[in-house]
């Protein structure tokens, strides 16, 4: 009986770690655009993409160029949640900033509740660069596994 267990357990134990592993990328981006004139969203793709489709190997002997169609990437099955801008007209919005957070955490809340881990978050920014830049965006990618 305890052969029968314990060899269960291994054969469970082995089936668990040759599970393949599913990733999904989730992201904000926060408009840091003056008098709120940007827009903000998080962006969560519900179309999946095989990347080989769209992937050239060059070589020595061969560097053909990469030909898929930029139309054949693009998602338009996504799911959009609007957010609020950094800024307003009179300036920085504290009040925006902890809207973002509050919805932002409900997605991140969510996406748990369904299974997913979070794995890895990475931002980057590209701020106004003066009077007559006028855009900026902070963006925030939340990488989630199961």
């Amino acid at each position: 009986m305890k052969k029968i267990i314990l060899l269960s357990f291994l054969i469970l134990s082995a089936t668990t770690v040759l599970t393949a592993q599913e990733y999904k990328v989730i992201t904000s981006v926060e408009s840091i655009v003056p008098s709120g004139l940007g827009r903000s969203r998080i962006i969560d793709a519900n179309g999946d993409r095989d990347f080989k489709e769209f992937t050239s190997e060059q070589t020595e002997n061969d560097n053909t160029r990469n030909k898929s169609k930029r139309k054949d990437i693009r998602v338009k099955d996504f799911e959009e949640t609007k957010l609020l801008n950094f800024y307003n007209i009179a300036g920085i919005r504290f009040q925006n900033i902890a809207a973002n957070d509050a919805l932002i955490s409900s997605k991140l809340s969510d996406m748990a509740q369904n299974g997913w881990e979070l794995v890895f978050v990475t931002s980057g920014v590209e701020a106004d660069a003066g009077d007559k830049d006028g855009q900026g965006i902070f963006i925030t990618r939340y990488i989630f596994k199961r």
